[in-house]
């Protein structure tokens, strides 16, 4: 079973500045209109094929996300992730819109490229 993290918990590390990785699982049009701050895009369908070169390192904390509670990328990506042998996953279940519910801000735009697995995201 995948590990959740709450929109609380996820803040907190944000503004603690926590080594940690945000992967926006939905489609590449959702995530230009909207992602979390600092978030990479890794469409949950391509999760296998692209976690082994956008995030070599296995160790490092990986939060994935998607739209909501119900959309079940994120859940489906983690496990994944798992299978790949990513030790530190976690599903951020509320998504997006429990983000935005919280009255937290979303970026826009095309994603810069993926950070190492060292590097901290914006908050």
């Amino acid at each position: 079973m995948v590990t959740r993290i709450s929109g609380k918990t996820l803040l907190a590390k944000l503004r603690r500045d926590e080594a940690l990785i945000l992967v926006d699982t939905l489609p590449t049009s959702a995530y230009r209109k909207g992602h979390l701050p600092g978030a990479i895009n890794i469409l949950s369908d391509d999760i296998l094929a692209q976690a082994p070169h956008r995030l070599p390192n296995r160790d490092a904390q990986i939060v994935v996300y998607c739209a909501n509670g119900p959309c079940r990328r994120s859940d489906r990506a983690a496990e994944r992730l798992i299978r790949l042998g990513y030790s530190n996953v976690r599903d951020y279940h509320e998504g997006k819109a429990g983000w935005l519910a919280a009255g937290l801000p979303l970026e826009t735009g095309d994603e810069v490229g993926s950070p190492p697995p060292h590097d901290k995201p914006g908050a």
